[in-house]
């Protein structure tokens, strides 16, 4: 993945110091993040309404889930009827093989890539950089993450964590003859000057697709900057790449499916530009693709799918608002967790797609508070897909799904539970435990650093609560 750790959990801790200790990240992300919530309330005054739109959502996605081979299959007859050529990848390697060879295919070397996380995901970027193509982000956000050689920080806005000064300066350094301004309107009017030259110039468009229609065979595509509209039809051929798990049953379904993402993302009513792609260009028609690939990406997804729990991940519309209402995003920012997926949905994907003993730190980096959970639009479960990872890295059990299961297991974190457990279900060895806590307080050994580094150590009481009872003349078992 281009930009992004394959294993990490490796400086995992040290991200998470470096960023915490960023005073400028993180009065960033606190005021964006409170912005895109006062935003999103703004949008659903009503809550009995907003809950009835998430029940519609949460059952469209389980119903799509429910048949996706089936709808898998009729997404790619239709397709294939209306023109666009369908192709299957496994893996993050197939993928980005299939892709570059369709490229070479119409001797391309120049390519503009509209927002995608799919593509993010499988490091398309560097298999672009590697086959000789050049490759520019059409997206603003993405294009000054590109230019800066960094990664996105949020799935929804790329460049949250940059603040206009040091666009500008960025700017001012890497674009030819351009001025040193602040002024956001000029900066934006500075990105496109160079993107619409890309456009113009472009041999291919790369694409995501947000939802896929099976009856009809339609991809939807939806954006705010009109660089996915660019993307998709100025050049000869246009590849979207999707996941699976994005296909939906009927076009009817989409209206719903909208009103929770434009909201929950950005808190719009509705998005800029929606893009109903059917097929490419006809004999009769002046402008459009000659060409349209879809390529189907797993990358892991079936994997996830085959467990009923696990699967409600794959309901994930996308939005980032599990990570604008996360209290640990807001504090870390996205480069903390070193994945392509951050904040409570990274936590729950990367884990699945690389495996416990890659990813597994992750899962701890939740306070569990619940606030994913109930701001997820399509209702996933969050906090419960999580604890059911933090399980599956502490337990060896036999025909679990998921990859590297066990791994986060400490044999002496281990032996410490079960005595533990054999302490609190024996009475007399309790009783034996406290008397010697509080006899024997000062000889304790300290408490880890970890735990103690921001907070007092704890030290047992003089007297066991048991044993204040006693002396009171009451026995613990006789309190209701």
């Amino acid at each position: 993945m281009s930009g992004f750790s394959t294993h990490p959990d490796h400086d995992f801790d040290v991200r998470v110091h470096d960023a915490l200790g960023n005073e400028e990240l993180r009065e960033s992300f606190h005021g964006a993040m409170h912005f895109l919530r006062d935003k999103r309330r703004s949008q659903f005054p009503d809550l009995d309404a907003l809950e009835a739109l998430r029940d519609r959502g949460a059952a469209i996605r389980d119903r799509a889930l429910a048949r996706l081979p089936d709808l898998l299959e009729q997404l790619e007859k239709n397709c294939l009827r209306n023109g666009i050529q369908v192709h299957w990848a496994d893996t993050a390697e197939e993928a980005n093989t299939l892709i570059t060879d369709l490229v070479r295919s119409i001797d391309g070397k120049r390519i503009v890539k509209g927002k995608s996380m799919a593509t993010e995901e499988i490091g398309l970027n560097t298999a672009f950089e590697a086959a000789g193509f050049t490759c520019l982000e059409s997206d603003m956000g993405e294009y000054i993450v590109q230019q800066a050689k960094e990664t996105p920080s949020h799935i929804i806005m790329p460049a949250i964590h940059r603040n206009k000064a040091s666009i500008a300066r960025q700017f001012h350094e890497q674009i030819p003859e351009t001025p040193y301004t602040e002024d956001v309107d000029e900066l934006i009017g500075t990105g496109r000057r160079v993107l619409r030259r890309a456009f113009a110039e472009a041999d291919v468009g790369i694409s995501g697709v947000n939802f896929a229609v099976a009856e009809t065979g339609t991809l939807c595509l939806v954006e705010n900057e009109g660089n996915g509209r660019m993307s998709t039809t100025v050049p000869e051929m246009h590849i979207a790449v999707m996941g699976i798990e994005k296909v939906i049953e009927r076009l009817a379904d989409l209206p719903d499916l909208l009103r929770l993402l434009t909201r929950s993302a950005t808190g719009q009513a509705i998005t800029t530009y929606f893009n109903l792609i059917s097929g490419p260009r006809k004999d009769n028609e002046i402008d459009g693709p000659r060409q349209v690939h879809l390529v189907l990406l797993d990358n892991g997804r079936s994997r996830i799918y085959a467990d009923r729990q696990l699967r409600e991940t794959l309901r994930c519309i996308r939005c980032g608002a599990c990570m604008n209402h996360c209290p640990v995003y807001e504090r870390l920012g996205g480069h903390a967790y070193g994945t392509v997926y951050p904040g409570p949905i990274g936590q729950v994907v990367m884990p699945q797609l690389f495996g416990l003993d890659r990813a597994g730190k992750l899962t701890q980096a939740c306070s569990l508070n619940g606030a994913c959970g109930e701001a997820c639009p399509v209702r996933i479960p969050l906090p419960d897909l999580i604890r059911r990872l933090r399980h599956e890295g502490v337990t060896h059990e036999a025909g679990s799904p998921v990859k590297g299961h066990g791994r986060q297991r400490k044999a002496g974190e281990a032996l410490i539970w079960k005595a533990w457990s054999l302490i609190h279900r024996t009475p007399w060895l309790y009783s034996l435990t406290t008397r010697f806590a509080t006899r024997g307080r000062r000889l304790l050994p300290p408490l880890p650093q970890a735990w103690t580094r921001h907070r007092a150590p704890l030290e047992p009481a003089e007297q066991s609560f048991r044993e204040m009872m006693a002396r009171r003349g009451d026995s613990p078992g006789d309190q209701q």
